[in-house]
């Protein structure tokens, strides 16, 4: 073939991007290569020229390839073969060998060879194969069962837990039976219609995520989160991701019967009667239909418990249970609240229907009773409240059930009255502010306020070093007033000067008693914000100190943030004169409010009470962990004392004890107790001290 013929190809060949070369049919001699071919073979196209066909040939099949095409080829042949560098270095490449002829008269054509490097593809599917037996792994390493699928719900991927979780038989998963698999899953279910209606949204949105619970017929439970899966901000197909909750779901399930049932007899406890107190207030409601409360108390239950001793004795109240559940319909409640005490809730009972049950469980109580051989027979007094009469919500018909029975152990127990009866009238409305306000007035001339005093204790060694004061309000017609219902009302009227300071009076005439005796405590007091403001509020307290002979350093007033940062300048300049007068100062239910550090660093404060709000939750709440470790860190900062309050648990006195607090109150060590129940508590804490101190007296003899 003449030079002629060859030359446009060779302009052909040269235009191309791929490697490409010309090859002579009978002779197999490379006519012509382009610029690329140069670079893939690493030789120049005049080297490849002077070469032939199975010259170039790095492999034996190679070699037989082209000895072959030596007879013609006519139809394009497509190939992977390899080709050899002068370095030695072997390079993958796809090969399209193609008969061409230059011109329309020419009976003899020519070979274009042309070639691809493959090199960079086999890179980029070998990482995308190590890729994917990453993600397989991946996949199978979690405990959570997942399944993908493309937009048409066909299956592209899954992994073992997935298998394991819907006991999905190999064959389907291995084939990818799309439909054969989703049938399965739906007959697993025990809510098939629930189910398919959740597929079918899945199905109509392919960007809709969500997260719901699965139950399944063998028992478990499983959550499923669907995510939709995208590519470059497309939807593609959607994860199904399962994971096994049946021990959660069981787990709560425990928990929740816990806390809505006691444990000793199984009956449910406060929390659920206050709900099936609440659920009987809707169905009278809207029915027009009485209902009656039973607060029933074992009579002498106490010392027949201490001789029988507690096991007995609570083999004792789960006869009792199980009588009061027998003696009631089905659709009554018995509940217990607690030691001896049953509360009964009869469903459509008006006064003859409450009568008639209060006199079964009478009789059922009065049966002889016998325990690990003892025979004995327990009456109880029963008060009884009826809705609408005796209250319009639980708190109200609780408490007058509780005030009707005790009224009737007062007299001698062992039978029953009706709320609405003891005194010839119904149960009085909801206080108004009016009322609590006069009442108020009333009880102070009359005596009838009274101090608690809550021990605060060294955290470290758990001495009893001060206590707070805390007013309480028990009226003849009100009952006992807690002090979150009239302090705010005091508060409003202004009446909280006068009873403020008769507390602080009262106060400190207590903590001069106690020095006196032997137990010099920082007694404090809390101080509210229109006292604080009072003109001659310092004078106020320099008069109770010199009146009742108490050193100032002995009491301590508790103010809120809010006072101080009412009026900042006017608070600093009190506070500065209650320092110098002696007194020490706290702030009280600290991180509550919106306390300035700029202020703060002026204040002449001496404490820093930690609000019980931030206690509750530790150590376990790490938002309260945080706070008071931040509180804590605060108040070394500024070298003030720390007081937790509201501890109720060891576990809360630790976790003080180690973040740095200094002291605690609380119920862990005491509630708020009365004047003399506190003497005895210093007594006996005395005692206990003084034991210790003998204790290690001898200790350090003998050593």
């Amino acid at each position: 073939m003449g030079d002629d013929a060859v030359g446009p190809l060779t302009l052909l060949v040269e235009g191309l991007l791929d490697a490409a070369w010309l090859v002579e049919p009978v002779s197999l001699r490379v006519l012509a290569a382009n610029a690329a071919a140069e670079r893939l073979f690493g030789i120049s196209a005049a080297a490849l020229c002077q070469s032939d066909a199975l010259a170039l040939a790095a492999t034996a099949d190679d070699v037989a390839f082209w000895e072959q095409a030596g007879a013609q080829l006519t139809d394009p042949v497509e190939s992977q073969t390899l080709i050899s560098r002068p370095d030695g270095q072997l390079v993958s490449v796809q090969r399209r060998v193609s008969l061409v002829r230059p011109g329309s008269h020419e009976r003899q054509g020519i070979y274009l060879v042309v070639l691809r490097d493959r090199s960079e593809a086999l890179r980029t599917q070998a990482e995308l194969e190590e890729r994917l037996s990453e993600l397989r792994a991946t996949l199978d390493s979690t405990t959570d069962g997942i399944l993908v699928t493309d937009l048409a719900g066909r299956i592209t991927n899954f992994n073992q837990p997935f298998v394991s979780l819907w006991g999905v038989p190999e064959p389907l998963m291995t084939q990818r039976d799309e439909v054969a698999v989703s049938a399965w899953m739906l007959r697993r279910v025990t809510d098939p219609v629930a189910y398919t209606k959740r597929m079918q949204a899945f199905g109509e949105s392919a960007s809709l995520d969500g997260r719901d619970v699965l139950t399944l017929r063998c028992g478990k439970v499983l959550e499923r989160r669907t995510l939709a899966q995208r590519n470059r901000g497309q939807p593609i197909g959607r994860v199904y991701a399962f994971r096994d909750i049946t021990e959660s779901v069981e787990a709560n399930r425990r928990i929740d019967a816990l806390s809505h049932t006691d444990t000793l007899t199984g009956l449910p406890n406060r929390r659920m009667l206050v709900d099936r107190i609440e659920y009987a207030l809707a169905l009278a409601q809207r029915d027009a239909t009485p209902f009656a409360l039973m607060h029933l108390n074992l009579d002498r239950f106490k010392p027949v418990n201490e001789m029988l001793g507690p096991a007995m004795g609570d083999q004792l109240l789960v006869e009792i249970a199980e009588r009061l559940t027998a003696t009631m319909r089905q659709v009554d409640t018995v509940a217990r609240l607690g030691a001896d005490e049953f509360v009964i809730l009869a469903y459509q009972a008006d006064v003859a229907r409450a009568e008639g049950a209060a006199c079964r469980v009478l009789a059922a109580l009065q049966l002889p009773l016998r325990v690990e051989g003892i025979t004995l027979t327990i009456t109880g007094s029963i008060g009884i409240a009826l809705y609408p009469g005796d209250g319009i919500a639980p708190d109200e018909l609780l408490k007058a059930a509780d005030v009707a029975m005790n009224d009737l152990k007062d007299s001698g127990g062992d039978g029953y009255r009706f709320h609405h009866l003891r005194s010839g009238g119904p149960l009085a409305q909801p206080r108004t502010r009016m009322q609590l306000d006069h009442a108020m007035r009333q009880a102070l001339a009359a005596g009838r306020f009274r101090l608690h005093y809550q021990p605060q204790i060294d955290i470290d060694s758990g001495e009893i070093v001060g206590v707070e004061a805390l007013m309480r309000w028990r009226d003849p017609e009100l009952g006992d007033v807690p002090p979150t219902e009239f302090i705010p009302v005091a508060e409003r009227s202004g009446f909280i000067v006068a009873i403020g300071g008769w507390a602080l009076r009262q106060a400190v005439q207590q903590a001069v008693l106690w020095r006196d005796q032997g137990y010099p405590l920082l007694m404090s007091v809390n101080v509210s914000a229109l006292q604080f403001h009072k003109g001659d509020f310092v004078d106020q307290v320099a008069q109770a100190l010199s009146d009742a002979g108490l050193e100032p350093q002995w009491l301590e007033l508790e103010l809120t943030e809010s006072i101080l940062v009412k009026d900042a300048q006017e608070a600093l300049q009190r506070l500065q004169e209650l320092a110098r007068l002696g007194v020490k100062l706290a702030i009280d239910d600290f991180g509550t409010g919106y306390s300035s550090l700029a202020y703060l660093k002026r204040f002449p404060i001496g404490r820093l009470k930690i609000d019980r709000s931030f206690i509750k939750g530790l150590p376990r709440d790490e938002v309260d962990v945080g706070i008071v470790n931040a509180i804590i860190n605060l108040g070394k900062a500024l070298h003030l004392e720390m007081v937790a309050e509201g501890v109720e648990t060891e576990a809360q006195r630790l976790f003080m004890l180690k973040a740095g607090c200094t002291q605690y109150q609380g119920a862990l060590f005491s509630p708020a107790i009365d004047a003399l129940s506190m003497q005895s508590l210093l007594e006996r804490s005395s005692s206990a001290a003084k034991d210790i101190a003998e204790i290690k007296g001898w200790i350090e003899t003998d050593s």
